[in-house]
């Protein structure tokens, strides 16, 4: 996915490529996260993961989705969640 924002109506949109990403309990996981303008991150709470997303360089996230649910990634830097960049991993069993 990439990370990055656009301009709608002269204020910056901060937003990922995928809002959705759906796997099985027990999957491991590996997301590929390329910034390609701004400045982002990626966190999800729940597995306990913080990556920065340096401008230009692919970053890949890898870890086991060991529970089942509904979790929010998002990107953490100042109101880029209340903003828009935000999206949902489903861990189905």
């Amino acid at each position: 996915m990439t990370s990055f924002y656009e301009l709608v109506d002269n204020q910056p949109k901060p937003q990922f490529s995928v809002t959705e990403i759906s796997v099985k309990k027990g999957d491991k996981v590996r997301i590929k996260v390329t910034n390609t303008k701004g400045d982002h991150d990626f966190k999800l709470d729940e597995f306990n993961i913080y990556k920065e997303t340096p401008l230009n360089q692919e970053v890949v996230i890898e870890f086991t989705a060991d529970k089942a649910g509904e979790f929010i990634y998002y990107c953490n830097k100042p109101n880029h969640r209340t903003l828009g960049q935000w999206g949902t991993l489903k861990v189905t069993e």
